[in-house]
């Protein structure tokens, strides 16, 4: 994928995000669904929690020829986080204010950037490239969740 195309990518990202959980009704946000399942509200309320985190890999690669980068576990911090009431508009003005950060830093990284090749735990191969992908398809990846315990009948919804 060209560089100009994830940016975009991530851009809309943000708006996506906004209109979607904008049209889940307040009472499917809380809804448990099983055990160990997050609800629709807590994978919301993740995707902002990791944003900063995803800021620092960004600025690691851009500020660093090899970056080293942990392998991200939510603990039990997280986990007490994600159930905190916040409302929804604020996290959602939180995941677009640090979305707008990231996009600002991606712009500014060149070409040299891109081709940068970290170090991560938990992958063969890393790059600035890879990461950038990952922040997009990480949060496709918790709409389509939030996105199927939203409609998915009982019975249905895979765990």
């Amino acid at each position: 994928m060209h560089p100009a195309e994830l940016i975009d990518s991530l851009e809309m990202s943000a708006s996506v995000l906004e209109r979607f959980v904008g049209r889940i009704p307040e009472d499917k946000l809380h809804r448990e669904r099983g055990e160990g399942i997050w609800t629709v509200y807590e994978h919301l309320h993740h995707l902002v929690l990791v944003q900063p985190m995803l800021f620092k890999r960004l600025r690691s690669f851009k500020n660093e020829e090899k970056p080293v980068i942990r392998a991200y576990v939510p603990d039990e911090n997280e986990a007490t986080e994600r159930k905190q009431k916040r409302s929804v508009d604020e996290l959602i003005t939180a995941f677009k204010d640090w979305r707008a950060k990231q996009v600002e830093l991606i712009r500014s990284c060149g070409p040299e950037v891109w081709l940068r090749t970290g170090t991560h735990s938990e992958y063969d191969l890393y790059t600035f490239e890879i990461l950038v992908r990952h922040v997009l398809t990480h949060d496709g990846w918790h709409m389509y969740r939030m996105e199927e315990i939203w409609l998915v009948k009982d019975g249905a919804l895979t765990k």
